[in-house]
């Protein structure tokens, strides 16, 4: 029903309000207004209902929020300012969300282990500097936890970066968890050879392993690009879990290697509202998010820039 709903709204939108604008002088201008307004009235139901629906059938799916930087510096598309941040945290703790790390979530998904109520797994790609200085002690004042995707190669190598003395400082205090997020970078579904995937992939969680002296179990694929090879290499490692950066929930039964986040960035202006909507709404705006990639693979840039996505 969702899907249908999801589907009838891009219907109307594209075709029924377009038509009624190319017909619009077959009609008395009063007539066409009247037309224009049903037909936005119409939208707008089909928003409600779908985004209802959304809301109350479909539980069960785990939300994975992925953050990159967190500063007051750097004003781009992967840049959370600080305040934001903290109104973020403070929403997810004052509303019940309960913070879980990546091996909870491969138990979860796995073995059909229970998790807490309104379950929620904070991630952050890179391993930034700013992770430790702005992140990490506006994650404590809230009593959550959060897992930080690093690039080895880059740690004690570039100053906004993570070094292994503060990711150790990190790992050990139980409110972050260290994981992979290959050696240099690079998207691996664009290695040509077998053995730079290894290297990419497998040597950056030996290297994890051997500084923090812990166990790596989840990757988070570079600018999200996978494939099949990839994600042969990447279980035989020995990951439980593999994230992309596609736009949804998680739920028993998905691929592990294959696994949504609700991406916090991709604007150039955050706020709140943006942050609310994309996680109580992810399985709404992740189906119409997917339409609208579709339509801008296919050429149609026109129409996609119609669809609604937060």
């Amino acid at each position: 029903l969702y899907d249908r709903i999801s589907e009838a709204f891009v219907f109307y939108f594209f075709f029924g309000f377009r038509r009624t604008l190319q017909h619009k002088d077959v009609f008395p201008m009063h007539i066409a207004k009247k037309k224009i307004l049903a037909v936005i009235f119409t939208l707008f139901a089909l928003f409600l209902a779908a985004a209802y629906l959304c809301s109350t059938s479909f539980q069960g799916g785990v939300p994975v929020l992925n953050y990159h930087q967190i500063n007051d510096r750097d004003h781009n598309a992967l840049t959370l300012s600080t305040a934001e941040f903290d109104a973020q945290m403070n929403y997810l703790a004052s509303n019940g969300y309960h913070a879980i790390t990546t091996k909870e979530l491969a138990d979860h998904l796995e073995n059909g282990a229970a998790l807490p109520e309104k379950p929620i797994l904070l991630t952050f790609d890179d391993g930034y500097i700013d992770n430790y200085e702005n992140a990490y002690p506006i994650l404590q004042k809230y009593g959550l936890k959060g897992s930080i995707f690093i690039i080895t190669d880059y740690l004690n190598v570039y100053p906004n970066y993570l070094t292994w003395e503060i990711a150790q400082e990190m790992q050990n205090s139980g409110i972050i968890d260290i994981e992979c997020h290959t050696m240099t970078h690079v998207p691996l579904s664009e290695l040509d050879s077998a053995e730079d995937l290894q290297h990419e992939a497998v040597d950056s969680k030996q290297a994890i392993e051997t500084h923090l002296q812990k166990e790596v179990t989840s990757i988070a694929y570079p600018c999200g690009a996978y494939n099949d090879e990839v994600q042969r290499i990447v279980q035989e490692a020995g990951y439980r879990t593999a994230f992309t950066v596609n736009y949804g929930l998680d739920y028993p039964g998905d691929d592990r290697y294959a696994l949504n986040r609700i991406p916090i960035f991709g604007s150039g202006s955050h706020s709140f509202l943006r942050f609310k909507l994309r996680l109580i709404f992810t399985p709404f705006f992740s189906r119409l998010q997917s339409m609208r990639t579709a339509l801008l693979h296919d050429g149609h840039d026109t129409c996609a820039r119609l669809i609604p996505v937060p």
